[in-house]
């Protein structure tokens, strides 16, 4: 038979963590056909000689839910070799929506949006996880308190309904952000019991990942054993110099989860700085009923003492202000302070940083995000050489250029640890860094045709160069697109040929089995 595509002469590294090896691999419409010593005979021919081939990359931990409509060409992640993206994380999504909800929640059901994915055309595929945050919101609001049994019902009967909806994989919590901070144990359970029924893996970004992360660990880990769920731990890190090294416990925490039979995994991106709202960085009390309520307490001058206070005794601990950086903010007084630490700010206004935190958040309707440099170099080596820990950015920036200064991770991540990681400091094996990257995060979403190079497997391919794959990407210059992949095919559509896009667009809602 003729077949579409066929790349001859590469190295294939299959996604299983197998020894790599010399292949020739074609493709008919969406799927892998055949892969071996060839001849096959084809319509277009790709030489990949000196090129490694390996499955498209799934990002088991992006923001893109609410950039894809905007920018669904997704060149920031083509030129890194991703051809899959799993939404709706830290307990965000963009539904369910409500008349009081929370900005970006536009959608009443996971149907609509994923409606509206596909009618983007994505250059990548998505798939899609319902937001405990953006729930919680919808059938409660941002107050602190716990839901009644008919409002846990409604939760339930919601996540129940999002997973017959095409695209969903997961339902994920955020539980340092407002609302989902208010949340405790018993509504938690039975939130990712009714996740775990309908087949929804459950990811969470922990209550602490500073002086109580074995507490967080401990947490999840209960909470989806007694759910009888399977459990993704978001960017497993250890924030402050004090708390440096605790990344080792929870890795423990998690094999001796694996041992008793909790189906537990992490995932981990490749830098030592984290990036988030600054809003989070504030107590609890001080965020409840959202940001409304907050902006309100910062214009009481006894409250906003208080919170200072607060903040204040954090310094040192488990936040350091020289590190914690406005990456963006919408346009107003403290604009021209992007790139800026809170240091730096309350140096330059004649105050110190926790007044400074204050001022940015009260002057921009504390809508502020922030990069915060607080982790360790060892502790990320530990984590992403973790034979259960798959690489996954973080990211929302699909557009190649753009305003302020976000983090550098969702131009850089998968090229960072083939580059540096892989090549440069050998930390991870080739073999072992693509398995982390295709066939371990497919696995979580129960994904069975995507994440391996094999017959009938989906097309989604990337050829790269391992000597000149690297990311470009820096914080103080994020806007730049990782350099060394030369290929990129989604479901079998020729998505990037020479390093160039070609304007084809191939991405799907994923499809995960019933088992």
């Amino acid at each position: 038979m003729d077949y579409d595509f066929a790349i001859t002469g590469g190295t294939v590294v299959d996604g299983t963590g197998s020894p790599r090896r010399t292949a020739d691999v074609a493709i008919v419409g969406d799927r892998i056909a055949a892969i071996g010593p060839g001849p096959f005979p084809a319509t277009e021919t790709i030489d990949a000689t000196g090129c490694i081939v390996a499955p498209g990359f799934i990002d088991l931990h992006s923001h893109a839910d609410f950039t894809v409509l905007g920018h669904p060409c997704a060149e920031t992640q083509l030129a890194q070799g991703v051809t899959t993206l799993v939404t709706g994380n830290c307990g965000l999504s963009p539904f369910p929506s409500h008349d009081s909800g929370q900005a970006g929640a536009q959608w009443p059901d996971a149907y609509g949006f994923g409606d509206a994915v596909t009618a983007a055309r994505p250059a990548v595929n998505v798939g899609l996880q319902l937001g405990h945050n953006t729930l919680r919101v919808a059938v409660i609001g941002n107050e602190d308190r716990p839901p009644t049994t008919a409002e846990l019902g409604q939760m339930c009967a919601i996540i129940t309904e999002s997973a017959t909806a095409p695209g969903v994989v997961g339902f994920s919590t955020g539980l340092i952000y407002i609302p989902g901070l208010f949340a405790q144990s018993d509504e938690l359970c039975t939130l990712v019991a009714a996740a775990a029924t309908a087949g929804l893996l459950y990811s969470t970004h922990m209550r602490n990942e500073t002086s109580e992360l074995a507490a967080a660990v401990e947490e999840a880990i209960e909470t989806a054993e007694r759910a009888g769920a399977r459990l993704q731990i978001s960017h497993l890190k250890a924030m402050g110099p004090e708390n440096w090294g605790t990344v080792n416990r929870a890795l423990e925490l998690m094999d001796q989860a694996r041992i008793r039979g909790v189906d537990v995994t992490a995932d981990v991106y490749p830098y030592t700085a984290s990036s988030t709202d600054l809003s989070s960085r504030l107590a609890r009390w001080a965020v409840d009923g959202g940001l409304s309520a907050l902006l309100e307490r910062l214009a009481d001058p006894e409250t906003r003492i208080r919170i200072a206070d607060e903040l204040r005794s954090r310094f040192g601990r488990d936040i350091d202000p020289d590190g914690v950086v406005i990456a963006a903010l919408p346009s107003g007084e403290f604009h021209r302070y992007i790139g800026h630490s809170l240091s730096e700010i309350g140096a330059d206004r004649g105050t110190d940083a926790a007044d400074a935190a204050l001022d940015v958040l009260a002057a921009h309707q504390g809508s502020v995000s922030i990069v915060n440099h607080a982790m360790s170099e060892d502790d990320m080596r530990s984590v992403l050489t973790h034979p259960q820990v798959s690489v996954a950015s973080d990211g929302a920036m699909l557009a190649p250029a753009g305003p302020g200064r976000p983090h550098p991770r969702s131009f850089g991540t998968f090229a960072r640890v083939l580059g540096r990681y892989v090549r440069d400091e050998r930390t991870l094996t080739l073999e072992d860094a693509i398995r982390k990257m295709t066939s371990l995060p497919a696995s979580r979403i129960r994904v069975t045709d995507r994440g391996l190079l094999a017959p009938s497997m989906a097309a989604d391919v990337v050829i790269l160069d391992p000597n000149t794959i690297e990311d470009t990407s820096t914080f103080d210059a994020p806007w730049q697109l990782a350099r060394g992949v030369r290929d990129v095919f989604v479901n079998g559509i020729p998505t990037v040929s020479g390093g160039d896009l070609t304007g084809h667009r191939g991405g799907r809602l994923l499809e995960r089995s019933a088992a």
